[in-house]
């Protein structure tokens, strides 16, 4: 008999499908949304936290931690100030470093933040599980000071090639008044994507930004030939030879006498930084979760509402030998079908769609979406809506249940 009232159940649905299709599109749109807001959530946590890494301590000038995170790794802000290149020495060759790798923020190329460094940036810098930097074509600087390196996504953006001439801009505007024309550089090599900031980033080195900066021109209008030693730089990161020396030299760069600096790690910067977005990933999941219930809520109010018009559909039932538990049952299997059939269709949404915008978002944003298939969340979700849905079935079932089978052959006029 169960068999049977499961059959009339999709039966009684498909001729009701014009309002049972929109019942399951609200469920749909509302579980497509949820997934959403917690893939993106668990992608940025993902894409922030794996940014850097194998970097034990980044020195700068003195500010908050999470400002000197955001600025010195994520490219997101200005710099408070800068440190000596005296201080960097000094702090480089203190013991128990085992590599230093300084860098200068502060100018920009058609919007694309430059980066002052060295050499070793691209042998030190690691992201994700300690991956480290590959070209995708050429190579680093070398002893060429004008050389450049840059992002995948530069490359991609403004069709660069190896040997391309550019220039760069003071400021980090997208149009800018300081060109630096006078100066111009070339393109030694271009990065594989990371999905980090990296991507969106020019690399030069130390010396060509104190060249661009520097007043000091001939009358023919070349430089005149003098050395071009940092004299400050924004940031340093830093690597230790034992992880039990990086509290050690964290105590001493922010004590330091001869300049106000701080020495941040990043691990602990990170979690220090979800706190502060904790708040709003707390909201967002809570609006999400209302658009579910709504979507459910829609159930109960399609049900009921078609009661009226199925009374007499439920009195030849009750008729024909069907027992109260068999109406019971239909109610809530309709109720069952629909939310299930809302919650497969948006996760089968939500995955198909984020496999088509994963490559081009981690791309252009560098956020790491996951779309290799079902995850544990999308699979509890699904169950979390179905059972909701069977629940949202029961209180027109009941109602159903106490309209009489006189009451239910009667024509209301």
């Amino acid at each position: 008999m169960n068999g049977a009232i499961f059959n009339l159940a999709l039966k009684s649905l498909g001729n009701r499908l014009f309002t049972v299709g929109l019942t399951v599109l609200a469920i749909a749109m509302s579980v497509t949304l949820f997934l959403a807001v917690d893939k993106i959530r668990t992608g940025a946590r993902t894409s922030f936290s794996t940014t850097i890494s194998g970097t034990d301590l980044i020195v700068g000038a003195r500010s908050g931690s999470i400002n000197l995170l955001l600025y010195s790794v994520f490219r997101i802000g200005d710099p408070t100030g800068a440190m000596s290149w005296e201080s960097y020495e000094r702090i480089a060759g203190a013991p128990g470093v085992e590599w230093a790798v300084p860098i200068s923020l502060g100018d920009s190329h058609r919007g694309y933040r430059v980066v002052g460094t060295n050499n070793d940036y691209f042998e030190r810098y690691r992201y994700g599980r300690d991956l480290p930097l590959a070209f995708r074509a050429g190579e680093a600087f070398g002893a060429n000071e004008k050389g450049v390196v840059i992002g995948a996504q530069v490359a991609s953006d403004l069709g660069y090639e190896i040997g391309t001439e550019i220039s760069l801009s003071h400021g980090i505007g997208e149009v800018s008044f300081a060109d630096h024309d006078e100066h111009p550089m070339l393109v030694t090599g271009i990065l594989r994507p990371t999905g980090t900031p990296v991507d969106r980033s020019v690399h030069v080195t130390l010396e060509a930004i104190e060249r661009i900066h520097d007043d000091v021109v001939e009358e023919d209008g070349h430089d005149e030939e003098h050395a071009y030693e940092p004299e400050q730089i924004t940031a340093v990161f830093i690597g230790m030879e034992q992880p039990t020396l990086v509290l050690r030299l964290q105590r001493q760069v922010n004590t330091y006498p001869d300049e106000a600096l701080s020495a941040i790690i990043p691990g602990v910067a990170l979690m220090q930084l979800w706190e502060v977005v904790g708040a709003g990933e707390a909201a967002f999941g809570a609006i999400s979760a209302f658009v579910i219930l709504v979507g459910l809520i829609s159930i109960a109010t399609s049900l009921s509402a078609s009661l009226n018009e199925r009374r007499r559909e439920m009195a030849i039932l009750r008729a024909v030998g069907a027992r109260p538990g068999h109406v019971f049952v239909l109610l809530v299997s309709e109720a069952t079908a629909i939310a299930a059939a809302g919650a497969i269709a948006g996760i089968v949404l939500i995955n198909l769609l984020f496999v088509l915008i994963a490559g081009v978002v981690q791309s252009r944003y560098g956020l790491i979406l996951a779309s290799g298939g079902l995850s544990l969340t999308d699979m509890l979700t699904g169950v979390v809506v179905i059972t909701s849905g069977a629940m949202m079935g029961i209180l027109p079932a009941r109602r159903a249940l106490k309209n009489a089978l006189a009451d239910g052959l009667t024509v209301k006029l």
